[in-house]
């Protein structure tokens, strides 16, 4: 039995993660604010364990309990692997920085950065003393390596997240059961976040005519495919601890 828990089911990439793993041989832990009851249905219909947690990652105490949950739920005598998959994302504020409130702030590094750190610290103090496949994934962004006009907190986050996971592998290699963990850009999405650029003013974000002409041209790649790379990669692959993987090298 396999184990997934994944972040951000509700739509776009998480979604069509779990729609690609749903399998008898998998135990399937959903974390959102909103539920999906698509995939409720399918699992439902396929005989397939699937758990949905509703869950406000802006919220520590929430994060907490439903670990606990999750955790008390996983039978780690029949685990051949245990993943998770931090990929809840939000790509507000846009604007610069100045213009930002300091709850727009907050709220962008706690979803973006913090819910990841703490999610992953749990999962990695409950897993410690079993050798089973652990594998983290971060999901991260070009944006982490390029400043964009008013993407400063986003691509601060995401900066954030690839460094984590430069850090944490290094930690693992001294550790008698090590956790992998790993990052992965994926690139220009056709997702809801991608709707949200497109409808920025501007002022706020001066390349908001280079992401209305990657939708008009058709050059945003589909959650399903990069999904399917992602999935290949974290199952069939030998992954090298703590490094920052990008969609082009799979291309």
């Amino acid at each position: 039995m396999k184990y997934f828990i994944i972040t951000g089911t509700s739509r776009g990439l998480g979604e069509s993660i779990v729609k690609q793993i749903l399998d008898k041989d998998h135990t399937l832990f959903c974390i959102s604010r909103k539920q999906n009851n698509e995939l409720k249905e399918l699992a439902f219909e396929k005989g397939i364990n699937l758990y949905y947690f509703s869950c406000d990652l802006q919220k520590s105490e929430e994060i907490e309990k439903v670990m606990e949950r999750i955790f008390s739920s996983i039978d780690f005598s029949n685990a051949e692997g245990i993943y998770l998959v931090n990929n809840a994302g939000m790509i507000d504020p846009i604007k610069p920085i100045g213009k930002a409130s300091p709850k727009e702030l907050t709220a962008n590094m706690h979803v973006n950065l913090l819910a990841p750190m703490l999610l992953s610290s749990y999962f990695i103090r409950h897993t410690a003393s079993f050798s089973t496949k652990k594998v983290i994934v971060n999901i991260s962004s070009g944006a982490a390596n390029r400043a964009r006009h008013g993407w400063t907190a986003y691509s601060s986050s995401k900066a954030g997240i690839d460094m984590f996971t430069k850090s944490v592998g290094f930690e693992q290699e001294t550790t008698e059961n090590p956790v992998t963990m790993i990052s992965f850009s994926p690139g220009v999405m056709d997702t809801e976040m991608q709707e949200i650029i497109r409808k920025t003013n501007k002022e706020d974000f001066i390349e908001v005519d280079q992401f209305i002409e990657y939708n008009e041209k058709g050059m945003l790649r589909s959650p399903d495919f990069i999904a399917g790379v992602i999935l290949d990669l974290i199952v069939n692959q030998e992954l090298i601890n703590g490094h920052i993987y990008d969609i082009k090298s799979f291309l």
